[in-house]
């Protein structure tokens, strides 16, 4: 046998051994090409409910957002945040406590806690109104009080003082009206501080039925369904069957319920239980976890549904963000420390600037059109997602309780700004009576930032996950 002939052979052989591999799918030069090309989580085209694609959200959000929220979110004004865990659950005995370690919340010592943020700020002197109406408003009060021209003296001088009794009167009267655009139930204790930081939001071993209990109730006992759905989840197939703001409900409740698996398959407790070989108390990406939770072998082929679900809530959480940016633009995030507190102010306006620069945000201004029945929707809207911001003090697992309590009250802060209709008008003055249409609570804003930060992370996390499966 010639070289030239046994040069042939082998090339022959060569081409028989690719072809070989070529049509078991294997992967012959360190890719997969049919992996890739029906990988479950790269996801195309556009968003339900949305005028906007993924990809448009993925560059954005990756490129712009992420970094800004990520480096946002370790300043202090963010980082602490005040939760009741104690809360007891309303709905049903609480018998599943959960026992393992990582499960635990390390509370703040109150040396760890901002002077500034030690003290409540009353309503009255909130930073949302211009020095000038305040120097103003209380120079008025002193004519007021104290000029005798404007009263008769045989009469006497007006009686403006307010008794105790009557101030703690009006504060309940103000927490009612508070409470009818609130999309969370105001907890009944104040809690203590907790700083995320040191209580990261990752897999604890928190599972089972407990968990699934605290799903199922919030997907079949709260959540719009269409009729003759006995699934926890509603198929794609019958959301068009459903209505517009019932179908936003779903979806934003799946996107955050997407969000959160994916922030537990990126930060995974990586040990023996989870097939891989690393030492204890390390947590990384476990790729096999997210293919369990999210690939169409193992849901129904639902998962990639879910996927697009995060983009839906990511949308509608920037939207907030953005109807609320000339409120939060002059937010003081005051703490204490006068030189912190103006970079967390400059770093706000400039990713509320980055927001406001998106060119396809959800449109919440098609929803509850229609007179009666549409308000009697919107209440009903209201209500079932009061109702799960309750279903969150029944989690088992403390730090899943604190991140979920905390995502929820996000979200319903968004919810708030969107459909209370209390910001859809903005007026920075002290002397407006509506002024406190454009309130909020220290808590709603420090909820509001860190939720976005989460789903920011999960759109993130989720780009790092398709390339690991290439």
């Amino acid at each position: 046998m010639n070289l030239e002939t046994s040069g042939r052979m082998f090339y022959r052989l060569f081409l028989a051994i690719l072809l070989f591999h070529l049509q078991v799918g294997g992967n012959y030069f360190g890719t997969n090409s049919r992996k890739d090309d029906q990988c479950f989580c790269k996801l195309k085209g556009s968003i339900d409910d949305c005028t906007c694609n993924i990809d448009t959200v993925d560059y954005f959000n990756n490129m712009r957002i992420y970094p800004r929220i990520q480096s946002l979110l370790v300043r202090d004004y963010f980082r602490f945040y005040k939760v009741n865990l104690k809360q007891e659950c309303p709905f049903w005995a609480d018998d599943s406590k959960c026992a393992i370690r990582y499960c635990h919340v390390l509370p703040c010592q109150d040396d760890d806690i901002p002077e500034g943020l030690k003290g409540e700020i009353p309503r009255n002197i909130h930073l949302n109104e211009s020095p000038v109406d305040k120097y103003r408003a209380n120079s008025q009060i002193t004519d007021c009080r104290h000029s005798a021209k404007d009263h008769n003296i045989e009469l006497g001088f007006l009686n403006t003082t307010i008794s105790s009794e009557n101030y703690k009167e009006f504060e309940r009267w103000q927490q009612h009206d508070d409470a009818q655009d609130n999309f969370c139930v105001k907890e009944s204790s104040p809690g203590e501080y907790v700083d995320l930081l040191l209580n990261p939001e990752r897999y604890t071993g928190y599972k089972g039925f407990s968990a699934h209990r605290i799903w199922r109730n919030i997907y079949m006992e709260n959540c719009f369904r269409p009729e003759n759905s006995p699934h926890i989840f509603i198929q794609s197939s019958k959301m068009n069957g459903m209505c517009l703001e019932k179908r936003v409900f779903y979806r934003v409740i799946s996107g955050l319920h997407a969000s959160i698996n994916i922030h537990l398959c990126s930060k995974y407790l990586l040990g023996p239980q989870s097939g891989l070989q690393i030492s204890d108390n390390q947590w990384g990406p476990n790729l096999d976890e997210l293919q369990r939770r999210f690939s169409p072998e193992t849901t129904g082929g639902e998962g990639p549904n879910w996927l697009k679900n995060l983009y839906f809530t990511y949308l509608l959480q920037l939207r907030a963000l953005a109807k609320a940016a000339p409120y939060l633009e002059r937010e003081e995030y005051y703490t204490g420390n006068e030189m912190d507190d103006e970079d967390t102010r400059l770093a706000m306006n400039d990713i509320l600037n980055v927001v406001k620069s998106f060119p396809e945000h959800f449109n919440e201004t098609v929803m509850f059109t229609g007179g009666t029945e549409a308000q009697l929707l919107k209440e009903e809207f209201r209500q079932h997602f009061i109702n799960i911001s309750r279903i969150m003090d029944c989690v088992g697992c403390d730090k899943c309780k604190l991140w979920g309590k905390l995502q929820i009250h996000g979200l319903g802060t968004a919810l708030k700004i969107l459909f209370s209709g209390k910001f859809d008008k903005w007026e920075p003055t002290l002397n407006n009576l509506n002024r406190k249409l454009f309130f909020l609570e220290r808590s709603e804003i420090v909820a509001l930032v860190n939720a976005f930060g989460r789903l920011s992370e999960s759109i993130f996390e989720l780009d790092r996950f398709r390339r690991m499966m290439r």
